[in-house]
């Protein structure tokens, strides 16, 4: 039997905190680039416009990460040490 690697359990950690972390950041950059056009142009709804695309960033990010989980819970599922044995 192989022995699990030594920062398996570091490396799914900081998996699933940077999950979190770019929810905050694509957030931010759409305020970010919101508020630059706004700055730009004068027209406030620019901002507005950003604040909709970081908010829509970070849902988009939230679904990868379920499809990521999903796929990797999907192939445990169908392993062969964990399907149900017929007694």
């Amino acid at each position: 039997m192989a022995s699990e690697p030594k920062f398996k359990r570091i490396v799914e950690g900081a998996s699933v905190l940077s999950l979190g972390i770019s929810i905050v950041v694509a957030v931010f950059i759409g305020i970010g680039i919101g508020y630059g056009l706004k700055h730009l142009t004068g027209i406030a709804w620019l901002f507005w416009l950003g604040v909709f695309w970081g908010v829509g960033g970070a849902i988009l990010n939230v679904y990868k990460a379920y499809k990521r989980a999903k796929k990797d819970l999907d192939a445990l599922a169908n392993d062969p040490k964990y399907k149900d044995r017929d007694v």
